[in-house]
């Protein structure tokens, strides 16, 4: 069994409010500072101003991307308060629902997936096998509703499950990436990146544009967080964005963490110009993208959501000067598992398979 990565420095959260530390559980999983990185082939050959990639595709040293940023302190949280199991939701093919697995294994807990429906790829069929292969309990959910009396039943049988939201977007899950805006924060005063105009990031359930936008205020900086958004399944509204941000804010006081109203201006735009036929559904635009960006750039994207996140980039940026930087959320390389046979899934899962066969 692979060990936790050890911490061996303080985070930028807790060297900004140093209160905090002893007051807000995590898992160190990540390997930080991720990299910062200038792009330019892209940024010549698209016509924008500098442009520059952070390397959270390298974020952890078994899967990256930004799930395990969030799960060091969702699973912190709840291995603290004596939680046994996780229960979470997603797509068929979810990467969250995978990271949330393979790392709740490697904390010693057992993990139930929810599923619904997402278009079937071969790529989507493979996870569903690595989800099994990491050790998760899979029901398939269907849709919203059967999915919260899954839920539900689950919780009655087992009452020491934690529910994590869908893509980990709670309160303790956006700290990973309050965490992270200041770790980007950090890596602007020490001269890796010119402070960017505008953040580019993939937005699903919002935990991560939200904790961005969070800690480069709490750094004082004035870039904006461009969400592209990438689903229509209960796609997040900038209301929702704002709860969270409240939410997130809250934990925070309350741990400790003297923030004045004054020192928090949230920077959001929220783009839904790039979602393309619904979640799971590749855009034309996306995967231009994503031939730019292997081509020019040597990055792995997905169709899903960091494709068209680097294609809402190409699409505003041409013809501007200003700096700009593309946040690379996707775990482009998967943990070295042994895939189960499919029909070792339950039998509601079997009828994926059989249509590709």
């Amino acid at each position: 069994m692979s060990e936790v990565v050890q911490s061996t420095s303080q985070i930028p959260l807790f060297a900004l409010y140093p209160s905090l530390e002893p007051t807000l559980p995590r898992v160190p999983l990540c390997r930080l500072p991720t990299g910062v990185e200038r792009a330019e082939k892209i940024e010549r050959e698209a016509g924008t101003g500098p442009l520059y990639v952070k390397r959270d595709d390298q974020s952890a040293p078994e899967y990256g991307g930004n799930k395990a940023r969030k799960l060091e302190w969702v699973l912190g949280c709840a291995r603290q308060r004596g939680a046994t199991r996780v229960l979470t939701f997603g797509g068929l093919g979810t990467n969250h629902g995978f990271a949330t697995a393979f790392y709740a294994a490697r904390l010693g807990m057992a993990c139930e997936l929810v599923l619904v429906d997402q278009p079937l790829t071969d790529a989507v069929r493979r996870r569903l096998l690595l989800h099994q292969a990491a050790g998760a309990r899979l029901f398939y959910g269907r849709n919203i509703p059967q999915t919260a009396l899954i839920a539900l039943a689950r919780l009655a049988r087992h009452p020491r499950t934690r529910i994590i939201p869908a893509g980990g977007s709670s309160a303790w899950g956006t700290l990973g990436f309050v965490n992270a805006g200041l770790e980007l924060a950090q890596q602007i005063e020490a001269g890796h990146v010119p402070e960017p105009a505008r953040l580019y990031v993939a937005c699903g359930t919002g935990g991560t544009a939200v904790g961005l936008a969070l800690g480069l205020a709490l750094a004082r900086l004035r870039t904006q967080v461009v969400a592209v958004l990438v689903t229509d399944i209960l796609a997040p509204s900038r209301p929702r964005l704002l709860r969270l941000a409240r939410r997130t804010l809250a934990l925070l006081r309350r741990a400790g963490a003297e923030i004045e109203d004054s020192a928090v201006e949230l920077r959001i735009d929220l783009d839904d110009g790039f979602v393309g036929s619904g979640y799971g559904h590749p855009t034309p635009a996306g995967a231009s993208a994503m031939g730019w960006a292997e081509q020019l750039g040597d990055l792995r994207l997905d169709g899903t959501y960091t494709g068209k996140a680097l294609a809402a980039l190409l699409a505003r940026e041409r013809g501007r000067d200003e700096p700009i930087l593309f946040w690379n959320s996707y775990a482009a390389r998967d943990p070295e598992l042994v895939l189960p046979d499919w029909r070792s899934l339950p039998r509601s899962f079997h009828r994926f398979f059989r249509e590709a066969v």
